[in-house]
């Protein structure tokens, strides 16, 4: 009698046990490449966690362009994956389509809103963190003159570079930004010769520290401040590592948190749809300290800790660029 009430038990337990490691998560990234060191980078950072806890692994794609987004965001479903995370604000409208022909499945994507029933939309608040180091750029710059390159010329990378001047003129209200964008097409987050350029270009006019916001393109950035003895500010993942001395910081965007987290609660039964949006409270977005940059901004450390205090209890108010496609001070 005991051993058959046993059995039952664990009859009755394995379906939920299966229903909840049960998951074929996916991944279809933003153009560019997967080891961009940047934004799809940190995504694929945040699934290499979870497979490392979990011992699931993540099916991946990688677009070489606009037209093969859709087409892989439904193989993906089709093949049972689930949950499906899109990675970028260009995949919206494959999502859109494709989360209505698989009402069952999951989709997460990064950067856009989808209201679907069954999509959880992942946004961030980039221009609490990019004031963050327009603040430090300011306080680090001599020339009291700092740059900004953008990859693709869309609203998202204008909300980066406003936020990040209203940083450097909340330290110096004299600051002098240059901003550059990269190119108007997908193609703008994957030309470092361009990046370079731009940011020599900002250099021979006085600048001293260039923050590139501009995906695979903001390598060229932070070879062209190596190469000229100025400094550099990285975006996304944390970029630091990559010309200890030259790199000031890096504006980070959780991204590996916001893969990690999907993937993690649709394992344990807890993912929703609906919007979430990070930001520095929510530890969303922040910048980079670390072995490669901490004696370069040890003398701003007390200050940072005041703005980002500020910023968090309001006292400080960061305009969102996205909110009236306006830069505001």
């Amino acid at each position: 009698m005991k051993k058959s009430l046993l059995v039952t038990l664990i009859a009755a337990a394995l379906p939920f046990a299966v229903q909840a490691e049960d998951i074929k998560p996916a991944i279809v990234y933003d153009l560019g490449t997967k080891f961009d060191k940047s934004f799809n980078e940190g995504v694929s950072n945040g699934a290499k966690r979870f497979t490392d806890e979990t011992k699931i692994e993540v099916r991946e794609f990688e677009p070489n362009n606009d037209s093969q987004i859709e087409q892989a965001i439904r193989k993906m479903a089709k093949r049972g994956s689930d949950p499906v995370l899109s990675v970028g604000f260009s995949q919206a409208h494959a999502v859109e389509t494709v989360s209505q022909e698989f009402p069952d499945t999951s989709f997460t994507i990064i950067d856009m809103v989808v209201k679907q029933p069954n999509v959880r939309s992942v946004v961030f608040r980039e221009e609490q963190g990019s004031f963050l180091v327009g603040a430090l750029a300011a306080m680090a710059s001599k020339s009291g003159k700092i740059g900004f390159v953008g990859g693709q010329d869309i609203a998202l990378i204008r909300k980066f570079a406003c936020g990040y001047e209203q940083g450097a003129k909340h330290v110096n209200k004299d600051a002098e930004v240059y901003q550059n964008m990269t190119g108007s097409t997908g193609a703008a987050w994957n030309n470092p010769t361009k990046g370079g350029e731009l940011a020599k270009s900002q250099f021979d006019r006085g600048a001293d520290v260039v923050f590139a916001a501009a995906g695979g393109t903001g390598l060229g950035v932070y070879q062209a401040a190596k190469d000229n003895g100025k400094y550099a500010i990285g975006v996304d993942s944390n970029q630091n590592h990559l010309h200890p001395g030259t790199m000031l910081t890096s504006m980070l965007k959780r991204v590996d948190n916001a893969a990690y987290d999907t993937f993690t609660a649709k394992k344990d039964g807890s993912w929703e749809a609906g919007i979430t949006v990070l930001g520095l409270a929510e530890k969303g977005v922040g910048w980079a300290v670390d072995e490669h940059n901490e004696e370069l901004v040890k003398p701003f450390m007390e200050k940072m800790a005041e703005i980002e205090a500020g910023i968090v209890d309001g006292s400080i108010k960061v305009h969102d660029y996205m909110s009236n496609d306006k830069c505001e001070y």
